[in-house]
């Protein structure tokens, strides 16, 4: 069992406070997105998003979800100089919100990647299962390397 963290200082003890304070920028909730869907683990993949994020925020965000105990960093087999980004149980929890968020954004606003928002219309845990299941098997492949 993982060790629990100290909890930080927050505005509230609220759960939906925690989740704001912790996940409650744009930028986090993408590089999340970015690893689950996309499978990005380098910062230059992260760099290199659509949303084109600044190089001094991407830093900033990796640091407090690796903080937080939403991501983990282990250095590159074959570069060393490189980390490498991997989402840990506690960000892939996160699943199930993110894909309601898609569901919720495509209900009420005019959004992209209709292919995305059908898969998961079409059947929600299938969806949720493939994502749990590539995160599995890249946590074996990730442990494989050592």
């Amino acid at each position: 069992m993982p060790k629990k963290r100290p909890s930080p200082k927050r505005r509230s003890g609220c759960p939906l406070n925690a989740s704001v304070e912790i996940l409650g920028d744009r930028w986090s909730l993408l590089i999340i997105r970015d690893m689950m869907l996309r499978g990005f683990r380098s910062y230059k993949e992260f760099l290199e998003s659509y949303e084109r994020i600044a190089t001094n925020i991407l830093a900033d965000r990796l640091r407090k979800l690796e903080a937080h105990g939403i991501i983990t960093t282990e250095r590159n087999p074959s570069d060393g100089r490189k980390l490498i980004y991997s989402l840990t149980a506690k960000g892939i929890d996160l699943a199930p919100v993110l894909t309601e968020m898609v569901l919720w954004a495509a209900g009420h606003e005019d959004t992209a990647n209709q292919e995305l928002v059908r898969l998961i219309q079409k059947d929600k845990e299938q969806f949720l299962a493939a994502v749990r299941q590539r995160w599995a098997e890249q946590r074996i492949r990730s442990m494989a390397n050592y």
